[in-house]
């Protein structure tokens, strides 16, 4: 049996909690708490620490799905989940162009931890005010090599199809 460790990293409320429950075939592990600052409005609880979910693709290979907290102070986890990944999913909240530019910031942090494959995730494409993919991908200043790929966090077929994308492109490097 292979194991596949894969990051989702994004900034708070981007979507990475509910793209991991989604497929997650075990109980989310999760350490979400209250929160108690002004980010309340949004939504009432945050990632603490990390989210971990599995998947089994197939007899042989299975995905350990590690969530990353949102919020800039508990960013000391990142590197501590890094650690291992083969691969990372960086989800952007396609409707909310003010956290673009910490997206991107995230994308660059992931990527001096370690130069794995990754996927940019763009996430509430069903919202009306959702930023076309290319338009983000300008925005964001992502080379058109970048996978980029529309997805609803909370719909697994495209969640499945995200992460497919990352696998594809973790064996297309394992080849080289």
């Amino acid at each position: 049996m292979q194991t596949v460790k894969m990051v989702v990293t994004g900034p708070f409320n981007s979507g990475k909690t509910a793209f991991i429950q989604s497929v997650s075939e075990i109980d989310v592990v999760s350490t979400e708490r209250k929160i108690s600052t002004e980010a309340e409005r949004i939504k009432e609880t945050t990632t603490v620490a990390m989210d971990f979910g599995r998947i089994t693709v197939d007899d042989d290979l299975v995905l350990y799905l590690f969530g990353t907290p949102g919020q800039k102070r508990f960013d000391f986890m990142w590197e501590i989940l890094a650690e291992g990944m083969l691969g990372f999913v960086v989800m952007v909240d396609s409707a909310r162009p003010e956290t673009f530019r910490e997206a991107r910031g995230i994308l660059q942090t992931f990527r001096a931890y370690a130069p794995t494959p990754y996927v940019v995730a763009a996430n509430k494409q069903d919202l009306d005010d959702a930023w076309e993919v290319e338009d983000l991908r300008i925005a964001l200043g992502l080379d058109s090599k970048i996978k980029m790929l529309p997805c609803v966090a909370n719909d697994r077929d495209q969640v499945k199809s995200v992460l497919l994308e990352l696998l594809f492109s973790i064996l297309e490097e394992s080849k080289e």
